[in-house]
């Protein structure tokens, strides 16, 4: 493979290259480069591929991300734009380069705009979809509707620039937020009357740290951004918080009637391992079955004619078993309509007579618009999962218990750090050790890429990569990080082992607080006893009467340490009349405690 020398200009790669190929392959970095950090990482190339993976070849995957490793020529595990140049013409010469531009635009339907960064290069044009935007408008119209503080901006007009001058004052964030994860922002702190510019933008601040808690990433995403509502940011922000409400409750133990989708020989832990992406596609499938047609292997090809999205919308539909309920019978005479665009029209206007006709047009379905119709069959499933209990005679009641609320505040934080891929699962989706690496190079554990077994992985063999990936994870937190992991080994993070993987996470966890407090603290080694003497003097210099002995105080239970440091470091910022003490000889009562707490 031709090697280019580190100091080649851009000029070089031009000469090589048309100047319409070039702003096609400017266009594509941009689409892969998800972050908008200016280059490229294997996270984002392997993100991209898990997208494909559906209709590439497992090979072929393969060898272009092996033509891209090899394109890094400066080996820092960042493709720059000429480096991606340099790889496409590679790509070329192996008859790939079809492929990845097929690949690339998947994620069609956009629209750009001029504008800069502050984590992208100069004169970086951003992109966006017309059609997410105004899926996203109808969605909000209706989920809102009723809301009184949301009455001056609602409804938004779809077909204009409304969505993105309606979320400067950040109520609509904080609203959509709780919708989608109730009770994640206590609503009486969210600033609705007397909208100063300083009022709004702790609104937005509210909402990008109460969009983190519930694991969305915001690192490239300020209050600023979206005051100025940047289409870019507000779009993926929304998308990200739509996402986690419709996923909510596609897991067994929320929704036991999923174990209905286990496959003949196969074991419940395989079915609850799944993503809700994959849970989807088996739910569709079951239906499908059960019609009597052909299976789907994706939401973008295969579901361009809307054959399964008639056939979907008949099994779910209710048919009068229950006298209680409307009767719904789906009218499929559309199947006999060529046209395909008339005929989504016309199973649109079906899902309409289920309450079910949202986030995509008839375009968004023939075009295979996967994320719109990924919304659109996980809203279907939301409202109609016509799944039967099942018996679950020797499955014990533990196997189906949800996530502890700790394992969902690390799953949380791990996700809103923005690793690749997204964590659905704790346990399983940590267990091939590529996230757990990657929130060591978080939290400036220094990781040697060149060492670690990045996927897919064959079949044969596959599980001893993922193996060596967990070995590397508990040599970087034993030797490297100086974490206490004794007990621990590689094993048992492939294995999924709560206890132990609970175990380093809350080390990782720890640590990335504490290089948070050390970077406010002008790079001073922060520890325990560090942040408890500040809390107690800064206490004490405000003539607080709230003192704390240890982290683990019972008095940190109540909140009001917490509150007053509050008030102490920023006075006014209280509200105390929201605020619950207790009587003189008396304690607060849990449900005080958690209004506290909110």
């Amino acid at each position: 493979m031709k090697v280019h020398k580190p100091e080649a200009t851009m000029e070089n790669y031009i000469t090589q290259i048309c100047r319409e190929d070039l702003e096609e392959l400017r266009e594509a970095f941009n689409k892969i480069d998800i972050d908008n950090s200016g280059y490229v990482s294997d996270f984002e190339l392997q993100e991209l591929f898990r997208e494909a993976s559906y209709s590439l070849p497992g090979y072929k995957v393969r060898e272009i991300m092996e033509t891209f490793i090899a394109g890094d020529t400066n080996k820092d595990e960042k493709i720059t734009f000429e480096e991606f140049v340099s790889i496409y013409q590679e790509l070329k010469s192996k008859d790939f380069s079809e492929t990845f531009k097929k690949t690339v635009t998947r994620r069609d339907g956009i629209r750009s705009f001029g504008g800069l960064s502050g984590n992208s290069s100069e004169g970086t044009q951003h992109s966006y979809s017309d059609e997410e935007k105004v899926a996203f408008v109808n969605w909000i119209n209706k989920a809102l509707a009723n809301d009184p503080d949301c009455q001056h901006l609602l409804p938004m007009n779809p077909d204009d620039e409304s969505l993105f001058t309606s979320i400067h004052d950040g109520i609509l964030l904080c609203k959509m937020i709780n919708l989608s994860q109730p009770d994640t922002i206590d609503e009486r702190v969210i600033n609705t009357k007397k909208l100063t510019t300083f009022r709004m933008r702790e609104n937005l601040v509210l909402a990008l740290n109460s969009a983190s808690a519930i694991g969305c990433t915001v690192v490239s995403i300020d209050a600023h951004d979206l005051m100025a509502g940047k289409p870019h940011l507000v779009l993926g922000l929304l998308w990200q918080i739509i996402k986690v409400g419709l996923f909510a409750d596609i897991e067994i133990s929320r929704n036991e009637g999923l174990i209905c989708l286990l496959k003949e020989g196969e074991h419940l832990d395989h079915l609850m391992s799944l993503s809700p992406e994959e849970l989807l596609l088996r739910w569709v499938n079951y239906h499908l079955c059960n019609a009597g047609t052909d299976t789907i292997r994706n939401f973008s090809e295969d579901i361009k004619d809307s054959r399964a999205y008639f056939y979907l919308l008949d099994q779910i539909s209710d048919k009068g078993e229950d006298d209680f309920k409307m009767h719904v019978k789906i009218d499929m005479r559309g199947l006999n309509v060529s046209d395909l665009d008339e005929r989504a029209e016309l199973m649109l206007q079906q899902a309409a007579r289920l309450d079910c006709r949202q986030f995509v047009s008839p375009h968004d379905v023939t075009s295979g618009n996967s994320k719109l119709n990924l919304a659109f069959v996980a809203n279907l499933f939301n409202m109609h999962p016509a799944l039967q209990k099942t018996q679950t005679d020797g499955i014990k009641d533990a196997h189906i218990e949800g996530e502890s609320r700790e394992e969902k505040t690390f799953r949380n934080w791990i996700n809103s750090l923005g690793v690749s891929p997204h964590v659905n699962h704790l346990y399983w989706d940590l267990c091939d050790g590529l996230v757990i690496l990657q929130l060591f190079q978080k939290v400036n554990v220094p990781v040697n890429w060149k060492k670690v077994n990045n996927s897919p992985y064959s079949v044969l063999g596959g599980n001893m990569r993922k193996l060596e990936n967990c070995n590397y994870a508990v040599e970087l937190g034993r030797d490297v990080a100086h974490f206490s992991l004794v007990g621990i080994g590689g094993e048992n993070l492939n294995e999924g082992s709560s206890m132990h993987t609970l175990a380093l996470l809350w080390q990782l966890m720890r640590r990335d607080t504490v290089l948070v407090l050390s970077d406010l603290g002008d790079g001073e080694k922060v520890g325990d006893q560090i942040i408890l003497n500040w809390v107690n003097t800064t206490l004490g210099k405000n003539h607080k009467d709230v003192q704390i002995s240890n982290f683990k105080d019972k008095l940190i239970s109540s909140s009001l340490p917490v509150i007053t440091l509050i008030d102490a470091i920023a006075p006014g910022t209280v509200k105390w009349d929201m605020v619950k003490k207790a009587e003189k000889g008396t304690r607060l009562n849990n449900e005080d405690k958690l209004n506290n707490a909110k």
